[in-house]
């Protein structure tokens, strides 16, 4: 199935599709640091990634009619008008790109489409304005007019909802808050996930449930010391379970939170081993050191969420915790491998720049889980359409 991907960034919402079975027609990006790094790793021949059609441009300048039967549109539009550790402009900040993911939309017709951002599109003070941004990719063909505000504009779209009877280009829209940690990714992360299906398709559909659980990991822990035994940990340096209660209840069939340790326990200590020639990205960083408030993410827990800020990362997101109470900063191997990206993916860029790029990122792995369902339900539908022509062709 074909799919343009929309400011790619680092290319991970992009290569969990590829890697989910979508043909990327065209990725889309106007950052030079990101830019050079998705055609560096193009250079390097990395799977999917070799094959993509790189496209450094703004978005706004985009001719979509030239991408004609593309299926599916996905893309994180920028999120730091919606970020918790942004300025919080929402819709009167200029890098609101939503517009542009409707415009898309409208023009492309796809069969559905694949939007993520920030947790802090859900926050009360933007409510009204993700309320605009989910009418606006429920009915795209609605356009604003000529200096017509969006709140009025959000008013017809309204009025079109609540009648029922709109019979123009319309899609069926749900978004989920998930986090990914409950997907099997090392780290909790909150992303809000935007899908929606053309409504011709009468298609059903629910997101993925959760495959994994901070229960189940309490229970490998404590209860079957599992986690332990696997990680080679002697009895005398486990710790005794949070709060003295011990996790007696099995999860069933639920798997354990991975963990900083899951991800990353094979890579060596970069303080010791360096060449990262060898092993890509994996270069020590000093300087690192914990205070109240910026204490990196514990190495037997689920990473804290990998953040890009602008002057630094104020809750020490980017600093790995020892159980010693040492910190240190994470490699950027180590972050990568924290946000599912592939060992042979290289970032190109400064520390700093390869870590804005990551924390800017989708986890691999959950783009491809959502990806995934949204295929496999896109081709059923397909194979079932199929086969009613062919019977309606021989009757």
């Amino acid at each position: 199935m074909k799919s343009i991907e929309l400011f790619a960034g680092a290319g991970g919402l992009a290569l969990g599709l590829a890697k989910a079975g979508f043909s990327h027609e065209a990725i889309i990006e106007i950052n030079q640091d990101a830019m050079d790094n998705l055609r560096e790793n193009k250079r390097r021949k990395v799977p999917h990634v070799s094959r993509w059609p790189l496209i450094q441009d703004d978005v706004r300048n985009i001719r979509f009619s030239d991408f004609p039967g593309v299926d599916v549109i996905s893309g994180g539009p920028p999120c730091q008008p919606f970020s918790i550790g942004g300025k919080h402009g929402g819709f009167l900040d200029s890098r609101d790109m939503f517009p542009e993911a409707v415009r898309a939309v409208r023009e492309l017709h796809p069969k559905a489409f694949m939007f993520e951002n920030v947790k802090g599109l859900l926050r009360q003070s933007f409510a009204k304005y993700f309320e605009y941004v989910i009418l606006q990719l429920s009915y795209p063909e609605i356009v604003r007019k000529l200096r017509e505000d969006w709140l009025t504009h959000l008013s017809r779209l309204e009025r079109v909802h609540t009648k029922g009877n709109h019979s123009g280009l319309q899609y069926n829209v749900v978004f989920r808050l998930l986090n990914a940690a409950d997907y099997g990714i090392p780290q909790k992360r909150e992303r809000v996930v935007i899908v929606g299906f053309r409504s011709d398709l009468k298609m059903e559909w629910s997101f993925p449930e959760p495959t994994h659980s901070r229960k189940a990991l309490l229970f490998s822990k404590y209860a079957t010391q599992e986690y332990w035994e696997r990680h080679g940990i002697p009895k005398a340096k486990r710790p005794r379970p949070e709060n003295g209660r011990l996790v007696t209840s099995s999860p069933g069939s639920i798997l354990p939170w991975r963990t900083v340790r899951d991800a990353i326990s094979d890579l060596p200590d970069p303080q010791i081993y360096c060449d990262d020639e060898v092993i890509l990205n994996h270069r020590f960083i000093s300087g690192a050191r914990s205070y109240p408030g910026h204490t990196g993410s514990p190495l037997d827990e689920p990473a804290k969420t990998l953040k890009a800020g602008d002057h630094g990362v104020p809750g020490g997101e980017n600093m790995l915790l020892y159980p010693t109470g040492e910190v240190r900063y994470f490699t950027v191997r180590e972050s990568a491998r924290l946000q599912t990206f592939p060992d042979n993916y290289f970032f190109c860029g400064s520390w700093s720049e390869s870590m804005r790029q990551i924390g800017n990122a989708v986890p691999v792995e959950l783009a491809r889980i959502v990806a995934k369902d949204v295929k496999e339900n896109l081709f059923q539908h397909d194979k079932r359409a199929s086969k009613r022509e062919r019977a309606n062709a021989t009757n």
